[in-house]
C-alpha cells in the first residue's frame, strides 16, 4: 500500500521518480527541472558551468530541447500506464512520445499520466493519442502539477 499511495500522490504532484521519468540519459531540462541549476552555474553566471553535462545542460537551456517532459490526463476512466506509445493522430503515423509514469489519481478522481514527447508536441491543450491494448485513446497535454500543492514553508 505505501509504495502504491506514494506512487500515485508523486504523480499528482508532478514529481519524477529515478528510474521512471528520470534515467541517465534524461537532463534537467527535458524533464522540466531547470530550476535546479544554480543561476550562478549558468551561463553568464559567477560559477558559469564545471558541473557534470554542463556543455549538454547550458546548451539546452538556451536552445531548447527536441523532447519536454509533459503531464497528460487521459479522456475516460481508463488509465495510460508506463511505456504506453504517444501519436499524434488516432490514427497511423509515428511515435511522438512515451507514458513514463501514469495511474489512477485518487485526489483528483481521474487518470493522469505524465510522459515524454516532442517539442512540437509539448504545448498544453495538444491532443495525443496513447496506444492502450491496440486502442488509441485521446489525451491531453495538461500542466503540471494536477492537484495543487497546500502546504507552507516554514
Amino acid at each position: 500500500i505505501g509504495l502504491g499511495a506514494r506512487d500515485s500522490l508523486r504523480l499528482e504532484a508532478g514529481l519524477c521518480l529515478y528510474g521512471s521519468d528520470l534515467d541517465p540519459h534524461t537532463t534537467p531540462i527535458e524533464a522540466g527541472l531547470a530550476w535546479s541549476i544554480q543561476k550562478s552555474r549558468r551561463t553568464g553566471g559567477a560559477r558559469a558551468g564545471g558541473f557534470p553535462g554542463a556543455d549538454i545542460i547550458l546548451r539546452q537551456l538556451a536552445d531548447g530541447t527536441a523532447r519536454r517532459r509533459v503531464g497528460l490526463l487521459p479522456e475516460g476512466r481508463a488509465p495510460v500506464r508506463a511505456h504506453t506509445m504517444l501519436y499524434a493522430a488516432a490514427e497511423g503515423g509515428e511515435p511522438v512520445g512515451e507514458v513514463t509514469s501514469g495511474g489512477f489519481g485518487p485526489s483528483l478522481g481521474a487518470p493522469v499520466a505524465m510522459g515524454y514527447v516532442t517539442a512540437a508536441s509539448a504545448a498544453l491543450g495538444t491532443l495525443l493519442h496513447a496506444d492502450v491494448r491496440g486502442k488509441r485513446l485521446p489525451v491531453r497535454v495538461a500542466p503540471m502539477p494536477f492537484v495543487p500543492n497546500r502546504y507552507k514553508r516554514p
